[in-house]
């Protein structure tokens, strides 16, 4: 008998347990989901003002980085842009050591934007191959710079010429 008894006790329980998650799965919940009541973060600027944004690959870091861009420089960095993918188009971009890159594919990256306290620094990777070379030395033997400042007026046909020539070049590797 007393083995009756354990055995529908077993029973017993084993069912309440069943109710009991039954029950709790049938319960609304009171938040949303983890994933999905996360708000995404505003990305951390590094010194200088540089947005910190994670390596990536695509259009979607880039326009992460360029929404980052603190004040004047996101207005600036959206121009810069779409000024490139107007004078190259197919252009491939990317994000790495938190700064967006331009690129053709097969051929490496031809150009890089950062961002510094006062201006917006754009780097030709094989700058010193352009005509006129851009005014900014590198401390790296073929990288010129081109610095944009707030209140600066940029000589598009100059730029547009940097950049499809720079295109046209063999990239950088990174």
């Amino acid at each position: 008998m007393a083995g009756k008894t354990s055995k529908k006790s077993a029973q017993v329980a084993k069912k309440a347990a069943a109710k009991r998650v039954a029950a709790k799965a049938a319960k609304p919940r009171k938040t949303a989901p983890k994933s999905q009541s996360r708000k995404v973060a505003k990305p951390a600027l590094l010194a200088g003002g540089n947005p910190q944004i994670a390596k990536a690959d695509g259009d979607a870091p880039v326009q992460a980085y360029i929404a980052a861009m603190p004040g004047w420089k996101r207005d600036v960095g959206r121009r810069l842009d779409a000024f490139i993918v107007r004078t190259v188009p197919g252009v491939r971009k990317a994000v790495k050591w938190s700064s967006p890159l331009y690129g053709v594919e097969g051929q490496g990256w031809f150009l890089g934007i950062l961002t510094f306290t006062n201006y917006i620094k754009v780097a030709f990777f094989r700058g010193t191959s352009l005509r006129p070379v851009p005014p900014g030395e590198s401390k790296t033997k073929d990288t010129r710079y081109l610095d944009i400042h707030e209140d600066d007026q940029l000589d598009e046909a100059q730029l547009a010429a940097w950049v499809k020539h720079a295109s046209q070049l063999p990239g950088e590797r990174m």
